[in-house]
């Protein structure tokens, strides 16, 4: 039995997607590195998930990374696959070459960015003519386009307003806000998207960075004010802090809005998991969502009500993520779970006997945060005196 929280609204949106970017801003989190082999089991597992659009990785980083990507788009999978590009033509036939369905051009637009990101201060009227080049390029071959303005939420307005009418002039599929520093307020995500939404009859897709831990809340709120396309990773990895995580974005629409994306949620957390495991980086066990204490209980109040009801402390029922519920032994157990526990191992037992067995499961959880299945077999057969040793 579920029971809604009365004060969440629908989610007033159009269609939305997402494009998965764990093949490529994922791996550039600092210490990851996926092999060749990674990469296609990865693809493989966002398309069964239902993933619609894979951005399988920056085509022009080397020949090997280009080769990748190129194998990715021949798995004949479901998913679009996507390449990111600068906006340079060899970046586009380097794209062309990896056989990708869409390619994702950006330049750096702020004040900052073209200060000091590029060899020398670049005007906005250069960014114009290499865009425009790129864009060209791209659709002359037949491939979808976004383009993204990179630090979006640093650029000025007339910026990325002249920016964004320069290349929807040439038809892109997408206009990208990119909130590359993980510095934009849900506020003022909506505002942005709104802004765009009312000069562009374009689609706008959102890439939001996690640095300030809010890049699923302005995902969320990017898509009530009419965004169509979010990039996620799965376990949010990336850059810094990284981006919105697939598997939290996914759920919160899901459960929360009660808004359908098409991604099999039953399929969540053993992604996370084995992406974790390739990655070489072990979410939090308090991840949301697929993390191993998502579904986990100790205290005993807690447990007591899971017992006769999950829905008491636990808002979704942890199949429908691919998850499992463990109730924990511990220093805040209390004797409900025990005996749920004693009537599983088929043993009797007085109440005297009980306490003892609480009193020992208590003493242990304070010296090691918490009790094992072994350890409290070893205790309850100790206090009922079946303990051979």
């Amino acid at each position: 039995m579920l029971s809604n929280c009365p004060y969440n609204r629908p989610l007033k949106a159009g269609d939305v997607t997402i494009y998965d970017s764990t093949l490529r801003d994922g791996e550039q989190m600092p210490g990851v590195a996926f092999t060749h082999d990674d990469k296609l089991e990865i693809a493989r597992l966002l398309d069964d998930a239902g993933v619609p659009e894979i951005e399988a990785g920056f085509a022009a980083v080397s020949r090997n990374e280009m080769e990748a990507i190129r194998d990715i788009s021949r798995l004949g999978l479901d998913a679009s696959i996507l390449s990111l590009c600068r906006s340079r033509v060899q970046d586009i036939d380097c794209a062309l070459d990896a056989e990708v369905d869409t390619v994702l051009i950006f330049a750096g637009t702020s004040d900052i960015h073209r200060m000091y990101k590029y060899s020398s201060e670049v005007a906005v009227e250069t960014l114009e003519q290499y865009a425009t080049e790129a864009v060209e390029h791209a659709k002359a071959h037949g491939l979808k386009v976004s383009f993204s303005c990179e630090d979006g939420t640093r650029t000025p307005l007339d910026v990325l307003m002249r920016m964004y009418h320069t290349v929807d002039a040439l038809k892109v599929d997408r206009l990208g806000i990119t909130d590359t520093l993980g510095c934009v307020t849900p506020e003022g995500i909506t505002y942005l998207v709104k802004e765009v939404k009312s000069e562009f009859k374009t689609p706008v897709s959102v890439h939001l960075h996690n640095d300030f831990g809010l890049a699923n809340a302005n995902a969320l709120a990017a898509v009530s004010a009419g965004a169509n396309a979010i990039t996620t990773t799965v376990n949010g990895m990336g850059e810094r802090c990284g981006n919105v995580p697939l598997e939290q974005f996914v759920a919160a629409l899901r459960f929360l809005y009660d808004y359908d994306i098409g991604v099999d949620c039953s399929k969540l957390t053993p992604l996370s998991r084995r992406v974790a495991a390739m990655s070489r980086y072990q979410c939090s066990v308090n991840h949301p969502i697929t993390g191993e204490n998502a579904f986990s209980h100790e205290s005993g109040i807690h447990v007591a009500a899971i017992l006769n009801c999950p829905a008491t402390y636990e808002y979704i029922e942890p199949e429908s993520v691919g998850n499992v519920r463990h109730l924990r032994l511990g220093k805040h157990s209390g004797a409900h779970i025990l005996e749920s526990r004693l009537k599983a191992m088929g043993l009797d037992y007085t109440r005297s006997q009980l306490n003892m067995m609480l009193d020992e499961v208590k003493r242990l959880g304070e010296m090691k945060g918490r009790v094992t299945d072994e350890e409290f077999d070893r205790i309850a057969r100790r206090c009922l005196g079946l303990d051979s040793n």
